[in-house]
């Protein structure tokens, strides 16, 4: 009795290869956007916990953030990207910033974020 192989064949394992290498290579130019992306909601967070942030003033304010951004080496949010709100016992602070990476030749690839942090009394919730 014969038995019948089965599996892949070079020819297939070669282009599976390829689609797991370029998910891979989208997969590391993606990462860095959404770690600074992270880094910005902790900052705010952690902004929002300090004390007396409610009464800062909103240059103060963005100040301390970008002291905690440079921390993280972050550096695809400018100063005009970040709004400061009065609201009902603080600060609303929001941050909405683009970020473009080349990814293969002339195609780039773009990320919009937006964060958004009250900055009251009670901290962070």
């Amino acid at each position: 009795m014969k038995r019948k192989q089965s599996g892949m064949t070079l020819l297939s394992f070669v282009v599976v290869l390829g689609v797991v290498g370029f998910t891979a290579y989208v997969a590391m130019r993606l990462f860095p956007m959404y770690q600074e992306y992270y880094a910005v909601k902790s900052s705010m967070k952690g902004l929002a916990n300090e004390q007396g942030v409610a009464d800062m003033d909103p240059g103060r304010m963005k100040e301390l953030f970008f002291r905690r951004l440079n921390m993280n080496y972050s550096n695809s949010i400018k100063p005009a990207d970040v709004k400061i709100e009065r609201m009902e016992g603080g600060w609303n602070m929001s941050v909405s910033y683009e970020v473009r990476r080349p990814l293969v030749g002339n195609l780039d690839v773009v990320g919009n974020f937006d964060a958004e942090q009250a900055m009251t009394r009670r901290g962070a919730d």
